[in-house]
């Protein structure tokens, strides 16, 4: 006798088989991959989101990543897709929509084979053919200007630009992309983004932005301390300025007389003071605190000619270390231990209406810091992300300097290809590898569509220009028709394209093998009572 799966689970444990597990699966999938679409390409729009949390913050974005991870899916195929689309933001910091869409398309292509009775095995065997075949094809178009400075620069601005067209910063893309690309160039290769620090002012508009040779500090200069140090020694603490608190709670001390407080409060300002002359005994000019520095040390440092800065927050003083080349020191005993930190020039600075700290000739001469304007918060949270997205994006192709065309290109390209797999492939196969180009011929059709164009029309004369060898044909969104893309300037890294089309399929795959799916009975509270 056959045991039901109901005695298997315990009470309010639910299981869902075959095809019903199958369907929950791609429709969860399909509809987050319908949820972002409408923000991919030039012409993509933004969304609102609004935290349900204490203040009810508001987010407006068109970034794929940030838009899924601030939701809360219950549907676990569609937690598939919000997984590549973050590892996606984090590996190559773009290309986070697309991949969700990629996906989304494939799924909802191997739904109707699927309807055809086709095995999900043969699916997946056809999707990994087809994956190899573009791949391939890709690869074969690229072109690598690294050799030639000049050139390798303008291939990075073309990307630059790619990347910004489609985010809040596309009316200045090109004061952007040069922000970008001379950020990027100045690390010379070393790919640390650490050293670029992004730091937002509201007012003014966002074409006020600029990039400034050296590190920023948001934080003043205090009174009575010096405002320029020269040749600065820098000493970066995380320790207490505060008077030593004692430590044991619910401690009390009796006195009989006022002249005992004072005495207890001498203890304590020698105490500090001592602390304070060791500090000073580390020869330096200048003392960067991540906690509050009290009036009593500050006088101090003041009367020692050393400028004192208190509070810095934590992400400024571990980056100030990094690029003045000092260590965060937390005790003071041996001087010889402590690594300062070394520039050329402290001063304070005017960005709008605030007053900040600039260090200018720091030994990390890679360092740089991008201020941005905009008029608003939610402006310049978008203007960083957009900017974020491009200097990940330029580091990953310093990295591999393969770039390739966009503006539909390279889905088309690698299309064509994977539709003459096709026909040379006997079997059930070549249906789900001609399903594979329907699925990348949909993202132009998506942002001919985003742009209000007649996408049938286009991808159709798209696909017609493309049987033609070593075409260059993609859609220019601006004139709404099919354009010579590598004319118009609009290039993708190599290595973007390639984590897309690799993530997406994986992805697929993965929701391709569900075939049952078990959510288990929440765990009870015991009854205490």
């Amino acid at each position: 006798m056959a045991i039901g799966s109901e005695n298997l689970f315990k009470e309010e444990a639910t299981e869902e088989k075959g095809e019903r597990a199958r369907m929950a699966s791609f429709i969860g999938a399909i509809a987050i991959a319908d949820l972002v679409k409408t923000t991919l390409g030039p012409k993509g729009m933004d969304k609102i989101l609004q935290s349900t949390g204490r203040g009810n913050s508001v987010t407006v974005t068109n970034d794929g990543a940030t838009i899924l991870k601030s939701l809360h899916i219950d549907n676990p195929a569609a937690r598939v897709l919000v997984d590549i689309s973050k590892v996606q933001d984090d590996e190559v910091g773009d290309g986070t929509t697309s991949v969700v869409v990629l996906a989304g398309e494939l799924l909802r292509e191997a739904e109707k084979l699927i309807a055809k009775n086709i095995h999900p095995m043969t699916i997946i065997d056809g999707y990994r053919m087809a994956a190899e075949c573009a791949r391939a094809a890709l690869e074969k178009r690229a072109r690598d200007n690294k050799a030639d400075p000049v050139k390798f620069r303008e291939d990075l601005l073309n990307i630059a630009m790619t990347t910004l067209s489609s985010k809040i910063l596309a009316q200045d893309k090109l004061h952007f992309a040069n922000l970008a690309v001379d950020a990027v160039l100045r690390l010379k290769g070393s790919g640390n983004l650490e050293a670029i620090q992004i730091i937002k002012k509201a007012g003014g508009s966002l074409k006020d932005s600029f990039l400034d040779e050296g590190f920023i500090l948001d934080k003043k200069i205090g009174i009575g301390q010096p405002k320029r140090v020269e040749n600065a020694k820098i000493l970066v603490a995380n320790t207490a300025m505060d008077t030593d608190k004692i430590k044991i709670y619910g401690a009390r001390v009796r006195v009989d007389s006022m002249a005992k407080i004072g005495e207890i409060e001498a203890a304590e300002k020698s105490k500090m003071r001592q602390k304070v002359e060791k500090i000073i005994g580390h020869g330096i000019n200048c003392f960067v605190n991540r906690q509050l520095i009290y009036n009593f040390p500050e006088e101090l440092f003041a009367d020692a000619g050393i400028l004192a800065i208190e509070h810095a927050d934590f992400d400024g003083i571990e980056r100030l270390a990094l690029v003045t080349g000092g260590e965060i020191a937390s005790t003071f005993d041996n001087p010889e231990s402590v690594r300062l930190g070394h520039c050329k020039l402290i001063e304070e600075i005017m960005i709008g209406e605030d007053k900040l700290i600039h260090f200018s000739g720091v030994d990390l001469g890679q360092a740089c810091t991008i201020i941005l304007r905009g008029a608003s918060s939610h402006v310049l949270d978008e203007a960083e992300r957009s900017l974020h997205d491009a200097l990940c994006v330029l580091q990953q192709t310093v990295g591999d300097s393969r770039v390739v065309l966009g503006g539909g290109w390279p889905e088309v390209l690698m299309a064509r290809h994977v539709d003459e797999l096709a026909r040379k492939t006997p079997g059930k196969k070549s249906l789900a590898i001609e399903s594979y180009a329907t699925a990348l011929r949909a993202i132009p059709t998506i942002i001919a569509d985003n742009s209000g164009l007649d996408s049938a029309e286009l991808v159709a004369q798209l696909r017609a220009e493309h049987a033609k060898e070593d075409s260059t044909a993609g859609i220019d969104v601006i004139l709404g028709a099919v354009g010579n893309v590598e004319k118009l300037g609009i290039f993708e890294s190599f290595k973007v394209k390639q984590a897309v089309l690799l993530s997406a399929t994986e992805a697929a795959e993965m929701i391709l093998r569900v075939d049952d799916i078990i959510k288990c009975a929440p765990r009870q509270r015991e009854d205490r009572m």
